[in-house]
Formats: C-alpha cells, sequence, structure tokens
C-alpha cells in the first residue's frame, strides 16, 4: 500500500517537474533576447560562444568519460576555416561556419581515429599532443598568417538579406546558433545513441560484454564534439571578425575543462553557467590589477573543495534539486 502512494506521489510530481523546467527555459530565453538591450552585447555574444563551446566539450567529457585536452585545435581550427571562407573566397556568413564545422570534423575524425585506442591519462596526452601539432602547422602556415591570424573578417549578410556588421542582428544571429547548438547537444544525449555513451561511461566493459562497438560510439561521440565545437569557433571568428594562434594554443583546452569542471560534468546546463562564470570573471577583472588567472585559479579550487560535482551539479543533487525534479543529466 505505501509503495503504491509513493508512486502515485511520483507520477504527480512529474508533470510539476516537467513544468517548472519549462518554466525555468522560458524565462532564460526572454532573458537572452532581453539582455543585449541592458548589456555590453559583444560581452554576451562572446558568453554564448564559450557556453557553446563547453556544452560541446561535455559531451564528450561528461556522456562518454573521455578527456581531451585537444579541443581547442577544433575550436581554433574551425575558427581559421570560417574567417578564410568568409575572408578570401567571399562565403556567406551560414555558409562560412558549416565549412568550419565541416573541417573541425575532419579534425575530430582523424584525431579520434589515433587518440581513441588508448584510455584515461593516455587519451588525454595524444590529445593534448596532436593538438599541440596542429598549432604548429598554424605557426607556420600562411593559411593562418602566422602571429598575425586573420584580420577584418568580414561578417556579410545572413542568407543575402540579414546586414550582421549590425550589433543587434549579429547578437541574434549568434543567439539563433547556440540555441541551435544546444537543441542538438540535448538530442544527442536524450537519444538511444546518447543512452549507449552513458552507458560506455559508467562501465565500458558491460557494453562490451552487451555487444556494442565501444570504439566506434567513442569515436562517433568524439567527431560530434568537435563538430560542435568549430560551430563555436567559426561563430567566435566572425563576433570578434578575427581568428589567432590563441584560439588553438593549449590553454584555450584548459579553458574549456575549467568552465565544464565549474558547472557541472554530466549537466546539459552546467557548462553553459561555467562558462559564464569565466568569461564574466576575465571580462570585469581584464581591466582591474588583479591578475586574472590567479583569480580563476582561486573560484576553481574553491569550487573543487566545494562543489566536486559543479555547481549545477551540486544543485541537482541537493534536497531542493531533487525534490523540484532535476537530475543530474539534464
Amino acid at each position: 500500500m505505501a509503495h503504491g502512494h509513493t508512486n502515485t506521489e511520483a507520477r504527480a510530481a512529474h508533470p510539476q517537474a516537467s513544468a517548472l523546467k519549462t518554466g525555468l527555459l522560458l524565462i532564460m530565453l526572454a532573458l537572452l533576447l532581453a539582455a543585449p538591450f541592458f548589456l555590453y552585447p559583444i560581452f554576451l555574444m562572446k558568453l554564448l560562444c564559450f557556453a557553446l563551446f563547453a556544452a560541446a566539450f561535455n559531451l564528450l567529457l561528461g556522456y562518454t568519460g573521455l578527456l581531451s585536452f585537444g579541443h581547442a585545435a577544433f575550436f581554433g581550427g574551425a575558427a581559421y576555416f570560417t574567417g578564410h571562407a568568409v575572408k578570401v573566397w567571399g562565403f556567406p556568413p551560414e555558409l562560412g561556419i558549416l565549412l568550419g564545422m565541416a573541417g573541425a570534423a575532419v579534425l575530430g575524425l582523424v584525431m579520434g581515429l589515433i587518440a581513441i585506442r588508448r584510455q584515461g591519462i593516455y587519451f588525454a596526452m595524444i590529445t593534448l599532443a596532436l593538438s599541440q601539432m596542429f598549432f604548429f602547422f598554424c605557426v607556420q602556415s600562411s593559411f593562418t598568417h602566422g602571429e598575425d591570424g586573420l584580420q577584418s573578417i568580414p561578417r556579410g549578410r545572413l542568407f543575402g538579406l540579414i546586414d550582421l556588421s549590425d550589433t543587434t542582428n549579429m547578437y541574434f544571429f549568434v543567439l539563433a546558433v547556440f540555441l541551435i547548438g544546444m537543441a542538438l547537444i540535448w538530442r544527442i544525449v536524450n537519444s538511444p545513441f546518447g543512452m549507449i555513451l552513458k552507458s560506455i561511461r559508467e562501465n565500458e566493459n558491460r557494453a562490451i560484454s552487451l555487444g556494442y562497438s565501444v570504439a566506434r560510439y567513442k569515436l562517433a561521440a568524439f567527431v560530434m564534439s568537435a563538430t560542435l565545437t568549430g560551430m563555436a569557433g567559426g561563430l567566435k571568428a566572425l563576433v570578434f571578425q578575427f581568428a589567432t594562434l590563441t584560439d588553438v594554443t593549449w590553454q584555450m583546452s584548459g579553458e574549456v575543462i575549467l568552465m565544464t569542471l565549474l558547472g557541472g560534468i554530466g549537466t546539459l546546463i552546467g557548462p553553459v553557467f561555467g562558462a559564464g562564470i569565466v568569461v564574466t570573471l576575465q571580462n570585469y577583472l581584464a581591466t582591474s590589477d588583479f591578475p586574472v588567472t590567479i583569480i580563476t585559479g582561486v573560484v576553481f579550487m574553491a569550487c573543487v573543495l566545494l562543489f566536486r560535482r559543479g555547481l549545477v551539479g551540486e544543485f541537482y543533487a541537493s534536497r531542493i534539486g531533487r525534490s523540484l525534479g532535476f537530475n543530474p543529466e539534464k
């Protein structure tokens, strides 16, 4: 009798939790739509680009359990590919971003085929080594203009109609791409494919015993993560109208790991909050005398010591979060 009563309460709570989540999403969307009229649009666009970057990285770390130190290659590589396509070849912005994503996907496939054969720290070190090889290619290549980078990348006209040189138009374009990227990640995570990725993360040997080709699933997740990272990188090149070596350094890979851990790995919205914290600290401390890296490091240490699951992860695991119907993988 008690068991049936508990199930009835759970079923009654489920629609309430779904309604709450829908309401929170609508509120966040409304805030994002209103934000450029109250805050500096360039700062907001940078935040959205890095939020998408962190969410794409989390698809690999949080849902597949693979720690990559080489995601800067996809982010910066896509920035170069998009910038070159738009500036030199005259591509419209939407095709430039698609080309950047395609380039990142090819890089991801090549790096994944090499790295996926190893596990744990060996996988991480191989991705770092391959990323550094790509960095040195960018330093020497005339395609990237070396240390000068690609400058004065035109934003162009979206579909030949909307002038993206207008900051407001550009912001809403960035927001639309961000929402598309997040929707794709949500769909991947909540698909049967995503369920298999989680099973590989939890117990790889059991997934193998069930007949799944674990290496293929890992490679697919790696390429998907690289492609969505490329979407963020290409977008960033259009926002700031340049692509430089900073985008492909190992420090950039470290930053996205920091963002993801701060927000909470294995949560859809956690990396977005983590990116918001890091980008905000960088933005507001840049003009102060405080060293940004030290402050960011202190915040990271505090988070590791006090919030082992990340900020959003700890909230989901708290009594309030559970009572509201949240769980670590939503």
